[in-house]
């Protein structure tokens, strides 16, 4: 049974953006000294926090499974010995102290791609052949073929192409527009069995600094993943194509090129705050320059008629 569009909640309640009210001297009172951690809570906590990644996970097994062997050992030759919370909390610090841990980058896109796809336009040559015009990102945003994309991407393609995580090849149609944020909301015309859509969050209680990431197809390759912070909100952009400005736009340092256009900008929960649309050089050449540009997720997911946060 597909599922409705995921959402999660703001992780972060209560914190303004730069400039929003709230932010004065009451504020910085909150930078109180804190309590250092125990170093029990110090390791549960980061066991918890590293049990999203499969390979640490088997490795801690492979841990607790060669104690219990040498417990059973140790029993039958000496009398019964327990498995002690101690014995257990040792393999669980080495597994910690002794694996490759992946980045949190590297965890948040390795949420996100089940949800990106390539988006690829057609159209026909003179000779009525025919031929790529562009190569761009999307993001499923509901599970039964929803995509999110810019409408640079495909607005004038006769035919839409799409490429799912696993490789599944689809067709596609333009279901919805918004042109004033260069949006386009597809349905793919083939569907994984297995797909997987990615979650929206909202960006009320981001600020500049938090971390980022992008993942899409810069001038066709990937999907690849790109790291940065949020620089800052309610931006304005003019693409050197076009006429319109963008408002109320997502300033990030995520590096992005042509074929990015399209795809998340996620945190490092891997959740969608933001679908990039542009980056800003101010020289003829379209290369990224340290300022890239996404409409943000409550935007977005308005193009496909989702509820608000």
């Amino acid at each position: 049974m597909r599922k409705p569009a995921l959402y999660s909640p703001s992780t972060r309640p209560g914190v303004p953006k730069a400039g929003a009210q709230g932010a004065g001297p009451a504020a910085a009172q909150a930078d109180a000294p804190v309590a250092p951690i125990p170093r029990r809570r110090r390791w549960r906590a980061a066991a918890a926090r590293w049990a999203a990644s499969p390979r640490v996970m088997w490795s801690a097994l492979a841990l607790l499974a060669a104690l219990l062997a040498a417990s059973a050992w140790q029993g039958s030759a000496n009398g019964p010995k327990a498995l002690t919370q101690k014995d257990i909390d040792a393999a669980v610090l080495r597994t910690l102290t002794t694996q490759n841990i992946p980045s949190k980058a590297a965890r948040a896109a390795e949420k996100i791609r089940p949800a990106v796809v390539r988006v690829m336009s057609y159209g026909k040559d003179k000779k009525g052949e025919e031929q790529e015009m562009g190569v761009g990102t999307g993001v499923v945003i509901v599970d039964k073929g929803i995509i999110l994309t810019n409408l640079h991407v495909v607005q004038h393609a006769q035919t839409i192409k799409l490429v799912f995580a696993d490789g599944t090849e689809s067709g596609a149609s333009i279901t919805g527009v918004q042109a004033q944020n260069d949006l386009a909301v597809l349905q793919a015309h083939t569907i994984p069995d297995d797909l997987i859509a990615a979650t929206m969050r909202s960006t009320g209680d981001l600020v500049p600094g938090d971390e980022v990431v992008a993942v899409g197809f810069p001038f066709g390759i990937g999907p690849s993943t790109s790291s940065g912070v949020i620089s800052g909100f309610d931006r304005a952009f003019k693409s050197p194509e076009g006429e319109q400005e963008i408002g109320n736009l997502i300033q990030f340092d995520a590096a992005a090129n042509p074929g990015n256009s399209g795809g998340p900008l996620v945190t490092m929960d891997g959740e969608v705050v933001g679908i990039v649309t542009g980056i800003l050089n101010p020289t003829s050449h379209r290369t990224f320059l340290g300022i890239g540009f996404a409409v943000p997720i409550e935007s977005a997911a308005s193009a496909a008629g989702l509820p608000p946060f």
